[in-house]
């Protein structure tokens, strides 16, 4: 079922949850051992992230060393096929454009299709860590409006090889990213909310965003799409803050503020069981005042946490 369906038919707020793969070497066991504890409250889907080939180089025997490719978090789209089989509900697998070029692109959209996949969420991706800024691959996109153009495409049936006539179609509900604090690479709020304005304008069904730990930003982002014209539903994603180390990881990463008051109690903290706890009632009360306000679905990350997330989510629904 499409994200917007599962939306459109609920009578109030629904839950889902986003996941990494496993590092290489893990089985499917330990996605499900991640997962079993929180079915219990009945998530609508489950998002699945997709991490690119990172560049090493590996010493050899002969002293010298040699460039490889290595994925260290492989099988988005088996584990998107496992959890639909295990559990019964949707898998959105995230679809980037580092990595890929756009015949693989299409490539990977077909094997969604013929697996019965419904939604990807389309992402541009984060540069690769040797690189200063994003660099597509020969034949790629260098933006995720290029990517999500495609995925519209083959849903028209539009194949990049012209000789394809009458085409199968698929029919993938197109998710998008959006940013309550701006994305890091866009000079102001103004210019990022016309970027993501252009993306709805050219098929995108639905905004997921960024963590934020401030509701007031949420809802400031939500009135300001309003007022640009973007009328999708937008889903907040959620992250619960469990040491003090991610104080200082957080923003640098990705780009968000930790609201005084939150960070002022983790800092005060002596154990990570105690930030653990200040985090998790942080993103309780951040959960009840959102579900209040009526969001479409609150959206959890849980990367490693799902004890964190389970006692969140027993707390709201």
């Amino acid at each position: 079922m499409k994200i917007t369906e599962h939306i459109s038919q609920a009578s109030s707020t629904l839950l889902s949850y986003e996941i990494l793969p496993p590092l290489k070497g893990k089985t499917i066991q330990s996605i499900y051992d991640h997962l079993d504890p929180l079915m219990d409250f009945n998530p609508s889907w489950i998002n699945v992230t997709y991490h690119r080939s990172e560049t090493m180089f590996k010493k050899k025997l002969d002293s010298t060393f040699e460039k490889v490719e290595v994925r260290k978090r492989p099988g988005t789209v088996g584990i998107c096929a496992a959890i639909m089989n295990h559990y019964k509900i949707d898998a959105v697998p995230h679809f980037i454009c580092g990595g890929f070029n756009m015949r693989e692109t299409e490539d990977a959209l077909i094997d969604l299709n013929f697996l019965g996949i419904d939604n990807v969420l389309v992402l541009r991706g984060d540069a690769a860590k040797n690189e200063a800024s994003f660099e597509p691959e020969p034949g790629g996109h260098k933006y995720a409006i290029e990517l999500q153009r495609q995925v519209v495409n083959l849903n028209n049936g539009v194949y990049i090889d012209t000789d394809i006539q009458n085409g199968g179609k698929t029919n993938f509900c197109v998710g998008t990213a959006g940013y309550p604090e701006k994305h890091f690479e866009a000079p102001n709020l103004e210019i990022d909310l016309q970027y993501t304005k252009d993306k709805i304008d050219a098929g995108a069904d639905f905004i997921m965003t960024q963590m934020f730990f401030d509701n007031k930003k949420f809802f400031e982002y939500v009135a300001a799409c309003k007022q640009a014209g973007i009328n999708v539903p937008i889903i907040p994603g959620l992250k619960p803050i469990t040491n003090k180390k991610q104080l200082s990881v957080l923003p640098r990463i990705f780009h968000v503020d930790i609201p005084t008051e939150l960070s002022t109690a983790i800092m005060k903290c002596k154990t990570d069981e105690e930030c653990e706890i200040v985090g998790t009632e942080w993103l309780v009360q951040q959960s009840k005042e959102l579900k209040a306000a009526g969001v479409p679905v609150l959206h959890y990350y849980t990367l490693g946490k799902p004890k964190v997330i389970r006692n969140v989510v027993k707390e709201i629904f």
